[in-house]
């Protein structure tokens, strides 16, 4: 199974958004990532725009891997979608 490299919505001040981050380094996971709350104006509105597409509440952590979009803070679920467990 190929992996494409997953996309994690944060906020920088949100600490189930930092212990994602921690996760996929401490798994050597390349990622993408946006700190949404240090984006401003057109781009904010369109990565928020994308993420209520994923997850319509808009909360955070968002991350997709795949197909697949996880909420919030789930090490499990993120480890079974990257193939690691």
């Amino acid at each position: 199974m190929t992996i494409e490299k997953p996309t994690l919505y944060a906020l920088s001040t949100c600490s189930h958004c930092k212990s994602t981050k921690k996760l996929l380094n401490d798994c050597n996971v390349e990622y993408n990532y946006v700190e949404v709350d240090d984006l401003e104006g057109d781009e904010r509105k369109a990565i928020i725009e994308d993420i209520k597409v994923l997850n319509p509440r808009c909360s955070f952590p968002t991350i997709k891997i795949n197909d697949i979009v996880i909420v919030g803070y789930k090490e499990k679920e993120i480890k079974k979608a990257l193939g690691i467990e």
